[in-house]
């Protein structure tokens, strides 16, 4: 047998760390090696037990968890999996703790709490392991259910040939995207034609992470509305948990389509829908980009939108926290090229100045080796 993963679970409720350790437990490869009711504890029992991956509450006693995790990060770096009270509030100290360096997180209600850490057990332990085998980045913080395939949602259709020269960038991420996303669109200049993007992410904490982003970036980053028309200079983040995130085509614009339809790759919204989507309304004027997330989903989207001509670009191996979705775009051979976290956004301004070029196609050569 494998080694276990080895857990460390720190949250000052006794019923959390007791039903936590209960539901870890319950998998043969991972172990929970003690439990701690607040970070100094936690610090003691770190440097004697040397986890493989920390659980986190994010609302602390004696230490806040911010600021324990910030001392963690810069003492000791290690893999962390933040648990979330499901707040305005604890969205917010969510996404300041994804910018520490946690790697994931998983909500946590107010109301019955067992009920629902049961319900996400398979989640808590599948992100436990994407945390333990993750690849820690350490940044400076920026001031101020049934598997489905997109087919349930919508159909492969042929792309209509487009009536002008309109570009759109669609844009899939899992885990580690908050920080991946941020990095590429405050590089995007406010000119940029209009950005769709499915993060993984639940319900209640993509409309705190736009108005984070919003107040960072040049373009206009919001919660995608349906109906809403496309615009130039905007970013328009799938709603967590809720609904896939489409684009519709109606005469010669672009508009925002939520569909409430099942979950397609266990995810709503899901990456593959979004893609597919560009593909069929779309085609050659898109742009899709696919950056670090663990499990499938956007490979097969990412590859119907090659098919019709669209330029796609993914995220390389060395600068994503988990190298799962990228892999499976590569593999399936939907990537023209592959890049640093840090150069995406400067590639995706180049292919919209290339396709202005009837029939562009990238060179040999110009992706970094597979």
């Amino acid at each position: 047998m494998s080694k276990r993963i080895r857990v460390l679970v720190v949250d000052d409720s006794v019923l959390i760390r007791h039903m936590l350790t209960e539901i870890i437990n319950r998998f043969d490869d991972l172990e929970v090696i003690g439990a701690a009711p607040d970070p100094l504890v936690a610090r003691e029992m770190i440097r004697n037990l040397n986890p493989d991956v920390l659980t986190l509450d994010v609302e602390m006693p004696r230490m806040d968890g911010l600021d324990f995790l910030e001392r963690l990060m810069r003492l000791r770096p290690m893999p962390v999996l933040m648990i979330s009270t499901l707040t305005e509030r604890g969205s917010d100290i969510t996404l300041r703790a994804l910018e520490l360096g946690a790697i994931d997180f998983v909500t946590k209600p107010r109301a019955n709490v067992c009920e629902t850490l049961e319900e996400y057990a398979e989640e808590i332990a599948e992100k436990i392991r994407a945390a333990a085998q993750a690849r820690l980045v350490l940044r400076t913080p920026v001031i101020t259910t049934e598997k489905l395939s997109a087919d349930a949602i919508l159909p492969v259709q042929p792309p209509r040939m487009p009536g002008e020269t309109e570009k759109i960038i669609v844009i899939g991420a899992s885990t580690g995207g908050t920080e991946a996303l941020k990095e590429v669109l405050m590089q995007m200049p406010a000119s940029s034609p209009g950005i769709l993007i499915t993060q993984h992410m639940p319900e209640g904490f993509t409309n705190s992470f736009a108005k984070r982003l919003d107040t960072l970036c040049h373009l206009h980053v919001k919660e995608a509305e349906h109906g809403e028309p496309v615009q130039p200079g905007y970013a328009y983040i799938a709603p967590g948990g809720r609904t896939h995130l489409l684009i519709k085509r109606i005469g010669n614009k672009y508009f925002i389509e939520l569909n409430n339809g099942q979950p397609v790759n266990r995810h709503r919204p899901a990456v593959d829908v979004l893609f597919r989507s560009a593909a069929n309304c779309v085609g050659s004027n898109s742009i899709g980009v696919i950056l670090t997330g663990m499990g499938k989903d956007g490979a097969l989207g990412m590859r119907e939108m090659h098919d019709t001509g669209a330029y796609t670009i993914a995220q390389n191996e060395e600068t994503c926290v988990v190298y799962g979705m990228p892999k499976e775009a590569v593999l399936a051979g939907g990537v023209d090229e592959i890049r640093p976290l840090g150069q995406i956004a400067a590639r995706i301004i180049a292919a919209l100045d290339l396709q202005k070029q009837a029939g562009f196609r990238p060179a040999a050569g110009t992706s970094e080796p597979r």
